[in-house]
């Protein structure tokens, strides 16, 4: 058997990485709660009928990148492929429609079975921002506002495009979708498989293919904005006002669609260049018919995810790990002071990194490696003064100073 391996698609995420990952999240989680998002979170897997119900059986989602088991009970799960289906099953479940509106922000794992390459694993990670009960357009201003917030946190907003494009009413994408079958089954025999399926069931995913033949015939398609009724545009026009009385340039996009029928209004993405072929790292719409084709009351949304692996990629700066001090034993006689004392420095909130092994030249070599601040040093001479030589690692200077005023003296490696 050969050596084991991390099962395709997915790939361990090792300290220097995980730095930056969690930068994304913390920096996404502390501007989301400036604008009155609170955390929560749905199980990794839920009943395959939340996925079904609302990707719709014909998406590439359900029919070929969801993970589904079987329980012994018979009963059919499936692992997230996106969280929003899990965040209305949540709002219905919980009881929670007398509380609208709400504000919720998440941050975990997404499972779907693609083909994996630079910025698309089987196994990726998403932070997600929903809003229910709004039925305004604020709620999308809103929405996209704190995208772009959190791209420039992470210093990467310059680095993006806002690709903007209004899916209208219901009305209007009755509309709309007839335009569509009407013209693109003048170039049936020229479309891929995929897109005649899709022409039978759902139109609009072939504006959203990616196949060459497919796109030349798309860039003669009728464009959505010609199909928009008066009160659909209006909304779109306060969308558009409101993102540049904000300072946030957009691109108008007519052909970024999503393509189930509980979206409608507005879609966007923030773009990139630089991570290749996977160049969407937040993306969202508004999904008023969403939690009532779960069967829920008529409720209104908008919402977004971003892709944490992606983003972590855009950041050009590096998360430096933190410098711990060093805690170093200087014979046997002080390997019985030096456990207490590191315990109560980590107590006093330091980081403390505390050698198992090694003579001294040792020690210091792996206190220097992981970047340390300082050493503590406990020697014959010192533990007969009942003190410690504290020596900074930066500067070469150090000091004797007494046990029991170690954790002060430490303040200024902070």
């Amino acid at each position: 058997m050969s050596a084991l391996q991390p099962v395709r698609g997915t790939r361990d995420i090792l300290p220097e990485e995980m730095r930056r990952q969690r930068a994304v999240i913390e920096t996404a989680r502390e501007i989301a709660e400036r604008y009155g998002y609170l955390e929560m979170a749905t199980p990794i897997f839920e009943f395959t009928e939340v996925f079904k119900r609302t990707l719709g059986d014909t998406s590439d989602i359900v029919t070929k990148e969801m993970y589904t088991f079987s329980m012994k009970e018979g009963e059919q799960i499936t692992l997230r492929p996106e969280n929003t289906a899990g965040v209305a099953r949540a709002l219905m479940s919980g009881g929670l429609s007398q509380q609208l509106p709400l504000k919720f922000f998440y941050a975990g794992p997404m499972f779907r079975h693609e083909r994996p390459q630079k910025g698309r694993q089987r196994q990726f990670h998403q932070f997600g921002a929903e809003l229910l009960g709004v039925p305004k357009a604020q709620g999308d201003i809103e929405l996209i506002a704190l995208g772009a917030h959190i791209l420039t946190g992470l210093g990467v907003y310059e680095n993006t495009s806002l690709e903007l494009n209004t899916l209208g009413d219901s009305d209007s994408r009755t509309a709309y979708r007839a335009a569509l079958v009407e013209y693109f089954s003048d170039h049936r025999d020229d479309l891929s498989g995929d897109s005649r399926d899709r022409l039978e069931r759902n139109p609009l995913r072939i504006l959203d293919s990616k196949n060459e033949g497919d796109r030349k015939i798309v860039a003669g398609a009728p464009v959505f904005g010609d199909y928009l009724n008066a009160e659909s545009g209006e909304f779109f026009a306060t969308v558009k006002e409101g993102l540049e009385a904000l300072g946030i340039a957009y691109n108008l996009n007519p052909r970024l669609v999503r393509g189930l029928d509980y979206y409608c209004h507005t879609a966007f993405e923030f773009t990139t260049e630089m991570l290749g072929a996977q160049s969407a790292v937040l993306a969202g719409g508004r999904y008023d018919g969403l939690v009532e084709t779960m069967g829920g009351p008529a409720t209104p949304g908008v919402g977004w995810a971003a892709g944490i692996e992606r983003l972590s990629m855009l950041m050009d700066k590096e998360i430096p790990a933190p410098r711990p001090i060093a805690v170093i034993p200087v014979g046997q006689a002080s390997e019985a002071v030096a456990q207490p004392l590191a315990h109560k420095l980590r107590h006093a909130g330091y980081g403390i990194e505390l050698g198992f092994s090694g003579n001294v030249g040792k020690r210091m070599k792996r206190a220097n490696k992981l970047g340390a601040r300082a050493a503590v040093l406990l020697g014959e001479d010192e533990l007969a003064k009942q003190s410690a030589t504290i020596r900074d690692l930066d500067t070469g200077e150090q000091e004797l100073v007494s046990l029991d005023a170690v954790v002060e003296y430490l303040v200024r490696f902070r």
